[in-house]
Parts: structure tokens; sequence; C-alpha cells
């Protein structure tokens, strides 16, 4: 059997080790695993592959796998291979689900504690020199404490399950918007449907994006979701850009109709030097990092070698993506 890999995308370019690549093979007698690095090489060494492990399939190649039976997501996200020729297919598709379970929660943390305590002003005013306490505890929202705030995740994947009980844990009072309500979570005081999004908001100090890429989250935080938030409210969105509407952040932040934002993913990345939230006082911007750990791709690779173990033994996979939901059911 053979398993081709290749890690590109876009800034990314990473290409599995000689020893990673033996190793498996050696712990896999039969399986060939070829690792590509040059995109020219990929569509000969696909053909003949009935794996492939990467951050996305080239659609291109598709029809010429014609071997192919499984694609592993490098990533938890996977809209790039949500191509109609593989939804029609009986390929199966999984992901990386759970690789950013600590990662990404302390992000949003470390991005809630700057937001809180205006960590992003006082900052600018070292870069001028200029000591101004007033400024600092008075900038945005003003500066507050997270313990006794109101936090909505919205989203109950690897990452919102993590984040609920660390939040809990400061003393915030945590609610969690998913497709089933009637699924608790850990740390979470209520849990409820898309339905009740506007009373949510409503409700929150906090709002955390820690959506799927799928046709009902796109644009889910538009010009009314904003409007249902509080002036002194904050969102923060790692999951993926294209859930919120950009445009009414931008004039949601300019207006002071929400205290503040912090945004590490972007309906475009890299986000244009011209973009109008380079330029926002009170919106924090990290370039898509959140999800980095050092050992990004160790981790996956368990992930991915924990499931071929699974895929030669005819048991079944963890992380299967429901092709048509467009992301791995949890728990």
């Amino acid at each position: 059997m053979k398993v081709v890999t290749f890690f590109h995308l876009k800034e990314v370019r990473w290409a599995l080790s000689d020893e990673d690549r033996l190793r498996l093979e050696r712990r896999f007698p039969g399986v060939k695993v070829v690792s590509v690095d040059d995109p020219s090489e990929l569509r000969a060494a696909l053909a003949d592959a009935e794996v492939f492990a990467g951050f996305h399939f080239p659609r291109e190649h598709f029809a010429a796998a014609l071997r192919l039976r499984w694609i592993h997501s490098a990533s938890a996200g996977v809209e790039a291979n949500l191509f109609s020729e593989l939804l029609a297919s009986e390929v199966i598709l999984t992901n990386s689900t759970g690789l950013h379970a600590v990662s990404i929660p302390e992000h949003v943390l470390g991005q809630m504690l700057v937001l809180a305590r205006n960590f992003h002003e006082a900052l600018r005013l070292q870069e001028r020199a200029e000591w101004n306490r007033f400024g600092v505890i008075s900038f945005a929202g003003g500066v507050r404490e997270l313990h006794g705030g109101n936090l909505a995740i919205l989203g109950a994947g690897a990452i919102g399950r993590s984040l609920a009980p660390l939040a809990a844990a400061l003393g915030m009072h945590v609610r969690v918007m998913r497709r089933d309500p009637t699924r608790p979570v850990p740390g979470a005081e209520a849990v409820v449907g898309a339905a009740a999004l506007h009373a949510l908001l409503a409700w929150a100090d906090w709002v955390v994006c820690a959506l799927p890429m799928t046709v009902e989250t796109r644009g889910l935080i538009d010009a009314a979701a904003l409007r249902a938030l509080r002036s002194s409210a904050y969102l923060i969105n790692i999951g993926r850009g294209e859930s919120v509407d950009e445009a009414a952040l931008v004039d949601a932040l300019r207006t002071g109709a929400i205290a503040g934002a912090a945004l590490d993913v972007f309906d475009q990345e890299p986000l244009p030097p011209e973009h109008p939230f380079w330029s926002l006082p009170n919106l924090v911007l990290t370039p898509h990092v959140s999800g980095y750990t050092p050992d990004y791709f160790q981790k996956m690779l368990a992930i991915f070698e924990d499931n071929l173990e699974r895929f030669l033994s005819g048991r079944p996979l963890r992380n299967v993506v429901d092709k048509h939901l467009g992301y791995a059911q949890q728990e």
C-alpha cells in the first residue's frame, strides 16, 4: 500500500523527514511512504496512492488518483478538501481535530487578557515613551477583570470544549453554542443551539468564535449579530475568517458599537496592507498563529499514525469528517 505525504499550505512548507518515513515503513511492513516536496512531482506520486496526508488534496489530481481510499487533513479545517468530486466519492476524509486543543485556548486567554488589561494600548504608549496611567485604564472598554465575566463560546469542537473549563476555572460564566444543544460541555453552565445566537450574544461580555467553515457559519457574525452585542463586549475569532462580516466589524469597532476585538483569522490571508483592520486601535491582530506549537507536525503525525494502524487493521478511524456537515463529529 502506498502513502503519499505533501505538506504545503500558503507560506507553510514542510516535508516528512527520512527518519519519520522509515519509522512508519518499519512499523507497517508492506506500506511504502512517499514524501513529496516538489508540487510538480505530486501528480505522478498520487497515481497509485491509496492514502494521502497533507493540508489539502489537490482537486486537479483527484480524477487520476484511481486507487485513493483515504485523505487525512493535517489541520482541523477541511473546507479546501470538500470539492464536489470528493463529496460524491467513497474516499474517507479525516482531520487533525484535537491538535489545537492546548495552543488555541491558551492563545484565546492571552488575547482576552490583552484586551481586558489594555496591554495593546500600554505597548503603544511604551513606543512613545509616554507615561499615561489613565490612558491605559480608560482605553476602549476600560480595564476589567475576567473573573465574573460572561463568555460565549461559539462552537464545541476540541477548541471550544477545552476553552470552557479553563475559563470557568478563572471564575467566568461560560455558555456554549453548538449544533446539538442537548450535548453538555464540561465547564459550561448552559449549552444552546444556533437559534439562540442573538440572545447569547446579548448576554456575553466576551464572544469567542471557534467555528468550522460551513454553509451555516459563513457570515454568521454579521451586522445584526454585532448589534446584539453590548457596547462593552469583545469579539475574538480563532475559527475561520469567513464566519465574520469584516466590513460590519470594522464599522462596529470604529463607532464603538463594541469595545474591541482580537482576530487571528481573516477572509483574505495574508491580510492586505490596505485593509482597515490594520489601523483600528481597539483591534488586536495576529497572523493566523493561534494553532502554532513547536511540535505541531509531530502531534499531527501521531494522529495520522494512529489512524494508519486503524486503517490497516480495518478498525474505525478517528476524526472522520462528515463531508456534508464539513467537520468531524465530536463528543
